[in-house]
């Protein structure tokens, strides 16, 4: 008896359905996924209605104008760079615990936002930790 050889079919995997999940997957989890922005610098926001602190002759203050420009303790910075900037807080701040003195930046309401982060930035690589921003009282309605 002579059987009848059958020819084997060769065996096709079909991979673009697996693709097409691979590709819905990624995408579904770069839709879902959450970024976090952690930030190096720490602020003390003071209260708009507290009370002024009581030793102002060792803080270092940072005074930023409408335009942008800078003054470190009441004298005018010659330019707008942090180098600048940095090396006149150097010159203020000259003891070795300079760093644990308070710092205020006040800025006018009309100042560029770069401006406050660029001074922010500068008290953030000097090391300063005690960085506080000027507020007013808000104007009480009669």
């Amino acid at each position: 008896m002579k059987f009848l050889k059958h020819k084997r079919e060769a065996v096709d995997v079909n991979l673009t359905p697996l693709i097409d999940v691979v590709f819905l997957l990624l995408i579904f989890f770069m839709v879902s996924t959450t970024f976090t922005k952690e930030t190096r610098l720490t602020l003390e926001l003071p209260q708009a209605d507290g009370e002024a602190p009581a030793n102002l002759s060792d803080m270092i203050e940072i005074t930023i104008s409408v335009n942008g420009d800078y003054a470190v303790n009441g004298k005018t910075v010659i330019n707008k760079e942090i180098k600048t900037l940095m090396h006149a807080i150097t010159k203020v701040a000259q003891s070795a615990d300079s760093t644990l003195r308070p710092m205020m930046i006040t800025a006018d309401a009309m100042a560029p936002h770069q401006a406050v982060v660029t001074a922010m930035d500068a008290a953030g690589q000097m090391g300063f930790v005690h960085l506080s921003i000027t507020t007013k009282r808000p104007v009480e309605a009669n």
